[in-house]
Parts: C-alpha cells; structure tokens; sequence
C-alpha cells in the first residue's frame, strides 16, 4: 500500500508518500481552510500515486474526527469528510500523535511536542494513545501557557525551559515511561535533554502516517 502523510501545520502543510525522497511543503496560516489545505495537498501530489492518506491535524482528534477547530488556521475543519474529498481511505490523528508514533522504538514512550502550544501522545507497547496534556490547571492558567510559545515569549529562555523541566519531572513520575521523546519547533531551544528525554525529530511526523496502516495500528520497532 502506498500512503500519502499529510502533516497540517500553523505555518506549513508538508506532505510526502510512500516511496519518495523528498517532502514537499506549501504555506498554510489563519485564512487556510479544510477545502484549501486538501486542493494544495492534491496539486502538490498529483504526480505521486497512493493509495491512502494520513492526516496530521493540529487540534484534537476523537476516534478519527476531528472534534474541535485549530487555534491557527481558518474555521470549517470538524464534520470535514476528508475520503470524500481524497477518494481515498484516510486516517485522521492529532499531528503530535502521529510524530509520536514515528519516534517510538519500544516500551513505553511519552512524546511531548514543544511548539505553538504543547501536544502530548503515549505509545505503549506499540500502541498509539492520544492526550491533552496542554490544558492541564498549572499556576495561574495551563501547562500550555507556561512551556508553549505564549510561556517562552512572556518569561524568556531561562525561566521557559525551568517550566519545561518541572513539566517533565511531573509527567516522569505520574506515568513512569520508558524514554521521553521532546520534539516540536522549540525543542532545539533547551540547553540540554532532561533526564531519561531525547531529541525528537518532525520528519518522524512522515514515519508515523506510514505506521498509521501497518497492521493493528502497531508501530514496527525501529532496528
């Protein structure tokens, strides 16, 4: 099977498919609609042949809808029939989801994603879980207001990765998992990996819509 990954991003919806080298990239922003994202998607791919398609969204994603608009892209996203509009089987998850699949080797992983907001995602055992750790109560607002860009923008580098840090702690110890994988825009902005975290990368993003149609929805280990 080939598979068309489609990773919907604030600044830019990237895409590649299965058996290509290189992804290619068009801008999106707050005017960008469903409709746009898909005609832009198609015009890019329309020499590439698939099969099916995987979809990063930015936003939450409840049993393959979407289930509430972006923060940064137009209105119009939830009730989208996306295999209507790609003629095409398509699997829609939360786009730090779909990255924390890629990036899983084995075990436990918790995948956070410092960028805009906070995305969050477990892979266990192969298995991929969903969560919204970013709107979690945290001092006077949420974990996203803290470690997200509003947190980095408003308290500066130090204090930022201060929160990250305790963040991680936190999450260490209520869910005890194997590795941490930190990836998103901002990752590179950390002096250093917490303990037990490593560096993630958004390329994973790609492996992870491979992953979304191997058999039982299990990541294959990485060797």
């Amino acid at each position: 099977m080939k598979v068309l990954v489609v990773d919907v991003g604030g600044t830019h919806v990237k895409i590649l498919a299965t058996g290509q080298a290189e992804r290619r990239e068009f801008e999106s922003g707050p005017d960008l609609t469903v409709r746009q994202m898909v005609a832009g998607v198609k015009r890019l791919a329309k020499d590439w042949r698939y099969d099916a398609v995987s979809v990063g969204y930015p936003g939450l994603v409840l049993k393959g809808r979407i289930a509430a608009e972006p923060h940064n892209l137009a209105a119009g996203w939830t009730g989208f029939d996306f295999e209507k509009a790609f003629r095409r089987p398509v699997k829609v998850v939360n786009d730090a989801a779909m990255q924390a699949l890629g990036s899983y080797t084995a075990g436990t992983m918790l995948f956070l994603g410092l960028g805009t907001g906070l995305g969050s995602a477990l892979v266990v055992d192969g298995h991929l879980v969903p969560l919204e750790l970013a709107h979690l109560a945290y001092k006077n607002g949420t974990i996203e207001d803290y470690v997200g860009l509003r947190g980095l923008e408003r308290l500066g580098k130090k204090k930022w990765r201060e929160h990250v840090a305790f963040m991680v702690e936190r999450f260490t110890a209520a869910m005890h998992p194997d590795e941490i994988v930190i990836g998103g825009g901002n990752a590179k902005k950390l002096k250093e990996m917490p303990p037990g975290c490593r560096m993630g990368d958004n390329s994973n993003a790609f492996l992870g819509g491979f992953r979304l149609w191997e058999r039982n929805h299990t990541a294959k280990r990485k060797r």
